[in-house]
């Protein structure tokens, strides 16, 4: 199993106690060693500007309607990726780099 950026997979993220988990589904914005730093990815509406609505979702392999929260991030152990389902068409992989650069900085 190869992980690549770009891709949309479900992954195990557990909650923060470390008493369980929930399987959702991720984008792979870049790999660190091991690990994987994912984006969530929601069926839920954009509510800020670090959301980016997919407009090719179906041709990525989601179900549904789907946003790309920028600002939902997680670093996880590539084992945590249980199945790659589609990756991002090249249109929305654009949005979602152009909002990165336009909205995403440190504010210290």
């Amino acid at each position: 199993m190869t992980v690549q950026a770009g891709e949309l997979w479900v992954a195990d993220i557990p909650f923060t106690n470390g008493l369980a988990s929930k399987k959702r589904p991720v984008l792979v914005l870049w790999l660190d060693g091991r690990d994987a730093i994912v984006s969530a990815v929601t069926s839920a509406a954009p509510r800020s500007p670090t959301d980016v609505p997919l407009t090719a979702w179906q041709a990525s392999g989601l179900r549904l309607p789907s946003t790309v929260r920028l600002a939902r991030l997680d670093c996880l152990e590539q084992s945590l990726m249980l199945h790659r389902f589609g990756q991002l068409e090249p249109s929305d992989a654009q949005r979602v780099k152009t909002v990165w650069s336009q909205h995403i900085k440190p504010q210290f």
